[in-house]
């Protein structure tokens, strides 16, 4: 929740403030929330520690939601058009190293405190403060850089011009209304000279040929359907791509188990648990998810932004199909096979619409809406994935523990095919100037 309003507020600040400021200001947030999250406590009756600790952590999301319009408007703005894609899909692949650090700081911190643990399972309050707390280290480490940089000069040039144009058209109606009032004063001597001189401006005339193109507004550009159609393909193919993305991994506990990483809750002693889980985790995304954001870097300015997004949900939704009708089946003869195909999905995952997504709305609108729309489309996908964590983590056990699990594949399948559709919306960028991409003159009238 608190990662969607960021992505919405912050992406408009980033059109309206600049982008440099409100992007430190947003890792400024994330750093203060994480802090706190850390040393987080019961503060007065009725707020103990979980409610606390939800606000902080709603708050870290507001910071990190800015994060996502931001870095990729930044990104594309100072890049190459040769060098464009893959320069925003190597900054968003980044978090696949962070998915697999994390579960590593956790094994770091717990087997720090190992014995502690397995004496008074109480001392775990320390460790997972202390693995949160860490979260603000890279953090920290990158806040110079941030407060040192510069708005890209597209982004300058843009918002100047766009003032500009809209001075302009204030002065000229100031102008047209002196005019006016001195035509009208003057009418008599202006009918004569009218006769002897029938080129003699009129106000009307006057403005006619001086008018200047005027900025559009956010709701007057994206009410034209050519317009809206991509904004709405990218919004979509997100909200789609979370929705089972966050989703799939409802079954990670069934291949964290399969491989033999799950421990025994109520038999292992709890140090050995978490180590064993967090060891499982950095397993499931060795398998797939890494991979497949690095092969996504390294494709897609050769492959093309659209072709990967295409590929990735036309294979998402063959693989959804095949795991939701025979997941059972599957499970029963060959969990070998299962992961497989779970590998897979999260292959193409990645190598697919979870990192075209991202890039895209970096690219295919205006400069000075870019980060609004990005910021747009981003929410919406956090959208999906609050729908797949709180609508169908709730249905998974209907009939029985994961008894549904089967059909909510099958789901995931529909919302693929789904994101296949509307990616036809969304126009090709690859080896194309921003410019070229979006027609910024559409941006006036």
């Amino acid at each position: 929740i608190g990662c969607l309003l960021g992505q919405l507020v912050l992406g408009r600040l980033g059109d309206k403030i600049g982008r440099t400021t409100v992007y430190s200001a947003s890792l400024m947030i994330a750093i203060i929330t994480t802090i706190a999250s850390a040393f987080a406590n019961s503060m007065v009756k009725g707020f103990n520690v979980f409610v606390v600790l939800f606000i902080w952590r709603v708050l870290l999301g507001f910071g990190i939601g800015g994060d996502y319009p931001l870095t990729a408007t930044i990104v594309s703005e100072y890049a190459s058009p040769s060098q464009r894609g893959k320069m925003i899909a190597a900054v968003f692949s980044c978090q696949g190293f962070g998915n697999v650090l994390a579960p590593i700081v956790g094994i770091i911190v717990t087997a720090c405190f190992k014995g502690a643990i397995d004496n008074d399972v109480r001392n775990l309050d320390y460790v997972w403060r202390l693995i949160i707390g860490l979260g603000c280290i890279p953090g920290v480490a990158t806040l110079y850089w941030r407060l040192t940089m510069e708005d890209s000069k597209r982004f300058q040039l843009e918002t100047a011009k766009a003032a500009a144009a809209n001075a302009d058209e204030d002065m000229l109606r100031e102008k047209l209304l002196a005019k006016r009032q001195q035509f009208a004063s003057d009418e008599p001597q202006q009918e004569e000279a009218r006769v002897e001189s029938p080129m003699l401006d009129t106000p009307e005339l006057l403005a006619e040929q001086q008018k200047p193109r005027r900025a559009k507004t956010f709701m007057q550009y994206f009410g034209e359907w050519r317009h809206l159609k991509v904004l709405l393909g990218t919004s979509i193919a997100w909200f789609a791509l979370d929705v089972a993305f966050y989703g799939i991994n409802l079954n990670s506990a069934v291949v964290i188990d399969a491989i033999g990483f799950a421990g025994n809750l109520y038999t292992d002693k709890p140090s050995h648990f978490i180590i064993r889980n967090c060891l499982g985790n950095i397993i499931i995304n060795i398998l797939g998810s890494v991979p497949g954001y690095w092969i996504a870097v390294f494709t897609i300015e050769r492959l093309g932004r659209k072709t990967i997004q295409l590929m990735g949900f036309g294979m998402l939704t063959i693989l959804y199909i095949v795991l939701g009708f025979a997941y059972h089946k599957i499970l029963d003869k060959s969990v070998a096979g299962f992961i497989v195909l779970f590998t897979l999905a999260q292959l193409f995952q990645n190598f697919g619409p979870n990192v075209t997504t991202f890039v895209i709305p970096g690219e295919v609108f205006p400069t000075r809406f870019r980060s609004t729309a990005h910021g747009i489309s981003a929410a919406a996908g956090k959208l999906g994935a609050i729908v797949a964590q709180g609508g169908f983590m709730q249905l998974k056990d209907r009939g029985g523990k994961n008894a549904f699990i089967d059909h909510l594949l099958e789901i995931f399948a529909l919302f693929m095919l789904i994101g296949f559709v509307v990616t036809f919306w969304i126009p090709e960028s690859k080896g194309r100037t921003l410019e070229e991409i979006c027609d910024e003159s559409e941006e006036y009238y």
